[in-house]
């Protein structure tokens, strides 16, 4: 069974940064995309950002030139540096997976999230 970790969430002022990371543990036969998501209070979850085993990465547009999502394959984790936080950046943060497990079965697998609150 596959587990992520999300760590690196705080109390920032606006404009400043942070960096998530999200650890994973356990066995899967592949990892594929992996991405952030966030969730506001009274909000849907929505995609911040993904990145698929090849490097190739997707922005949500209210996040494009302001984070950046990494990933290390060998470690099968991924983070996510946040500059130029804003007040509306608040929300709850989550580490997505979508792994083919050992039976060969897609699954997605979600952290617990982390708290990301941006105020002055």
């Amino acid at each position: 069974q596959v587990r992520l970790a999300e760590s690196g969430g705080g109390l920032v002022q606006p404009g400043g940064s942070l960096r998530l990371s999200c650890a994973s543990s356990g066995i899967a036969y592949s990892f594929n995309t992996m991405g952030w998501y966030r969730q506001a209070p009274g909000k849907q979850r929505e995609l911040v950002a993904d990145i698929d085993s090849g490097g190739k990465t997707h922005y949500a547009d209210f996040v494009k030139g302001r984070f950046t999502i990494s990933r290390d394959n060998a470690k099968n984790t991924i983070s996510l540096q946040m500059d130029r936080l804003k007040p509306e950046d608040t929300a709850v943060y989550y580490c997505n997976a979508r792994i083919e497990t050992l039976s060969r079965h897609e699954s997605d697998c979600w952290g617990q999230g982390t708290q990301v609150t941006i105020s002055s």
